[in-house]
């Protein structure tokens, strides 16, 4: 839309259109969402304005479901997208997967919508409970910017601000609440929506040549450095640049479950498997021999070093100099407590911890005098000793479905959109940065099987299969999302740990019965899901699914598997329930 002046008097658009086109220039290919009136005027301007195209509709079944897809679509495209949430009800339903995405740091533009400001026109009942003076009052603490703009103009600047900010570093979900007055109303004269490449968000922050210097000098004076990779970007290009700085320093690395693969594991400067939820010898003795750690965005620096070295990182710190790279502590607001521990560093650097490798691989090159050795030798690679695939004759539990899946992708580029509670760390097997995505950062129940869709759509056509390895209870919640991707014609695989169980709720209510002395047999009572055990192959099926189960051994499983397999590379969509005895794997 053009305008040669501000001021025409001539009806312009309906205030919908502007945002509509909006979010077309800035972008978007998708826009999830459940339909609401609340936003009635946008659906209209996206169907028959925009020919609902760019962004294409994403139709839900939950508004949970529409938030965790688009976490999953992010951590492979690395771009966000667009989520629309009805009123107030609708953005109370999202408000779990939301918080999630605020812990991922994954980039989001959410678009609510709330009845008219002014009560004389709100029509009686309906209108009046889906009206609420400061919507975005609901997730204020966990979205990086809220605005609920009242007209077309207002509206267009708001959407451009969001965008920028939701996709500025650190990244993650910001909430725009389009009033409906304003979505269903002309405006007065024209609405511009501008050439959006000007309000680009700015390029990521590296460090000034003075900390680079501070950097080196560390290293100069190190001999076995530790590099830590945590919270880093799917690019190619910037997982190349971490394998050559290892590599230029023989620096010792380590990486973790809790986020997307960024190293290959079975290198041989990833001397043990990936870190886990609980500390082992190997990463401990790792820490100790230490003389220098350089932590990359790394989750939980704080409470890692305390929990392997044995002491509060703000009361007796590492004995070590730590660099610390990341941006994380600008998004801490007190009212979560997801920025973690406090770390204690020698060097804190607010920069992007990818470019920051970029720029410090050039000085490394560059440098003659920084040299090192890694603090274990070649040799002793933990990947020679860790299984390569599921042992025979071992009852099948988690682990067993784990290896089989560990084999299962080494003769294919699967990508893992999730991995069940209890994987075990020696299954990691990473060798791309589109191997494993990351848990879900909040700690939700429900979100796997979105993630795993949302993936699928931002991988479809790669030649990759996409894979969601989830429990029976994380199915459950969000099973409903299956239908989101039957009807997008998503080829995709779920395999299904079914312990029948909230499994990890009975591992903490033996803890509470041993701590009182108390009758450990009981930890079952109110976890159970067997009486009578939900037909999860059943669930899919209803809902375009193939699938089958229950699967209750390693060669049934690696045959379900290769059935799987086949009806994904010709489009289709397959669920396995792999029955599997309850307990979590210490490896």
């Amino acid at each position: 839309m053009t305008s040669s002046s501000a001021e025409d008097s001539a009806p312009g658009p309906w205030g919908s259109d502007a945002v509509a086109e909006t979010i077309r220039a800035l972008g978007y290919r998708y826009i999830a969402l459940v339909p609401g009136s609340s936003f009635r005027g946008l659906h209209d301007s996206l169907v028959n304005h925009l020919g609902n195209a760019d962004p294409e509709m994403i139709v839900c079944l939950h508004e949970e479901h529409a938030v965790s897809i688009a976490d999953g679509f992010s951590r492979v495209a690395q771009e966000p997208m667009a989520v629309a949430l009805h009123s107030n009800v609708g953005l109370m339903h999202a408000t779990m997967t939301i918080f999630n995405a605020w812990c991922d740091r994954r980039p989001m533009l959410i678009i609510g919508a709330t009845g008219p400001v002014d009560a004389a026109k709100r029509r009686p009942w309906i209108d009046w409970i889906h009206t609420s003076k400061d919507q975005g009052a609901l997730v204020r603490h966990y979205v990086k910017w809220d605005d609920q703009p009242t007209s077309a103009r207002a509206a267009v600047e708001s959407v451009l601000r969001a965008d920028q900010i939701a996709r500025t570093a650190p990244a993650g979900p910001v909430y725009v609440c389009l009033e409906s007055e304003m979505q269903e109303t002309r405006a007065q004269g024209p609405v511009l929506v501008p050439d959006v490449s000007r309000f680009r968000p700015p390029e990521p922050a590296e460090a000034s040549a003075a900390s680079l210097q501070r950097c080196l000098a560390l290293l100069r004076e190190a001999h076995a450095p530790l590099l830590l990779f945590g919270r880093l970007s799917r690019d190619a290009g910037d997982w190349d640049r971490r394998v050559a700085l290892a590599e230029a320093l023989g620096a010792t690395v380590l990486t973790t479950v809790h986020n997307a693969s960024c190293f290959p594991t079975e290198h041989p400067l990833h001397p043990v498997a990936p870190v886990g939820e609980r500390p082992v010898p190997a990463e401990t003795d790792l820490l100790r021999r230490a003389d220098l750690i350089l932590s990359f965005d790394w989750h939980d620096l704080g409470g890692f070093l305390s929990a392997r070295l044995g002491s509060a990182q703000s009361q007796a710190p590492a004995p070590q100099p730590v660099v610390h790279v990341s941006l994380d502590a600008t998004l801490a607001n007190g009212w979560s407590m997801d920025h973690q521990a406090l770390p204690a560093a020698d060097l804190r650097l607010a920069v992007d911890p990818d470019r920051f490798v970029a720029q410090l691989l050039d000085a490394v090159r560059a440098d003659r005098r920084v040299a090192s050795a890694p603090l274990v030798p070649a040799g002793d690679h933990w990947a020679k000793a860790a299984p390569l695939g599921p042992e025979p004759g071992a009852p099948f539990d988690a682990e067993q479905v784990a290896f089989a899946l560990s084999a299962f992708a080494r003769e294919r580029a699967v990508t893992f959109a999730r991995l069940s509670f209890g994987w075990p760390r020696s299954a990691c097997r990473f060798r791309s940065p589109l191997d494993f995505l990351g848990k879900d950062g909040g700690g939700a129940v429900g979100t796997g099987p979105g993630h795993t869709i949302g993936a699928a759509i931002a991988l479809r056509d790669s030649g990759r299969l996409t894979v969601g390895v989830i429990g029976d209870g994380d199915y459950l919640m969000g099973v409903n999302a299956l239908w989101t991707a039957a009807r997008m014609r998503l080829p995709l695989l779920f395999v299904i740990v079914n312990n029948r169980s909230y499994f990890n709720d009975e591992v903490h209510q033996e803890r509470m019965a041993v701590q009182r002395g108390r009758p450990v047999a009981n930890r079952w009572i109110g976890q159970r899901l067997d009486d009578p055990p939900p037909d999860l192959v059943g669930l899919a099926r209803a809902q375009g699914f193939e699938g089958e189960g229950p699967v209750s051994s390693v060669a049934d499983l690696q045959a379900a598997l290769r059935r799987g397999a086949a009806v994904v590379a010709a489009g289709g969509r397959y669920v396995i329930d792999a029955h599997v005895l309850p307990g979590y794997s210490e490896r």
